[in-house]
């Protein structure tokens, strides 16, 4: 039981000592992952619309 007790005192220091990101940093680095999530998925999709339609044009 006093590993227990130790462990979770040593993990709540542990917390104390982190950089934790203001709500503004969160909020922009949600952003821009939502950002770059979209433009990689258009251009992703955009690769793929042409190649399947060269693949219609040269094989139907």
């Amino acid at each position: 039981m006093n590993k227990i007790i130790n462990f979770i005192k040593e993990a709540k220091a542990e917390l104390m000592k982190v950089n934790w990101p203001t709500k503004k940093q969160t909020i922009n680095y949600t952003l821009v992952v939502v950002l770059l999530s979209l433009a990689v998925a258009i251009f992703l999709g955009s690769l793929d619309y042409l190649f399947s339609s060269i693949l219609k044009a040269f094989i139907i």
